[in-house]
């Protein structure tokens, strides 16, 4: 039988295939950390808001994942998410190596970790394969993502 934090970080990507951010953001406590190479830093509702905003711009989306391990107080997963970039329009395939923190049943830490320059290189062009490896562009890449999850997070504030 799977550990239940295991079948927490199941429970978390199987609702991210379904680009269903509720059901994902149900399995982080109130306090979450959330950290990958263009979110540096998310606390609480802001990560929730940040799957929100993603699912809801999704194309050409598709998941899977494997490797899920855990324990009471720790766990993993790999992950790879396939989809089409929607500044540039240009396909990403994105592999992801997850690490969890639990407590009480939740997820209170999530870190992602992917290469930003490859990442780069397929969702900006060639832009990103020759510059995406610089700290000023890594830098207007974590800018940009910041401002649209702040005018995500203005825009459901004001419709309530």
């Amino acid at each position: 039988m799977n550990h239940p934090n295991a079948e927490l970080i199941q429970r978390f990507y199987t609702a991210f295939q379904r680009l269903d951010a509720e059901a994902m953001a149900a399995c982080y406590a109130a306090d979450i950390q959330f950290s990958d190479p263009v979110f540096t830093d998310l606390r609480g509702a802001a990560a929730g808001d940040m799957w929100r905003m993603l699912c809801s711009r999704a194309e050409g989306f598709s998941l899977s994942f494997d490797a899920v391990q855990a324990d009471d107080r720790q766990g993993s997963a790999h992950w790879v998410a396939r989809y089409r970039f929607s500044a540039t329009g240009r396909q990403v395939v994105n592999r992801i190596q997850a690490q969890f923190r639990f407590e009480g049943g939740l997820i209170v830490e999530h870190r992602d970790q992917f290469d930003l320059w490859r990442w780069a290189g397929q969702a900006l062009g060639a832009k990103g394969l020759l510059l995406g490896w610089a700290p000023p562009v890594q830098g207007a890449i974590r800018r940009q993502a910041a401002k649209g999850l702040a005018q995500f997070r203005q825009g459901r504030q004001a419709a309530g």
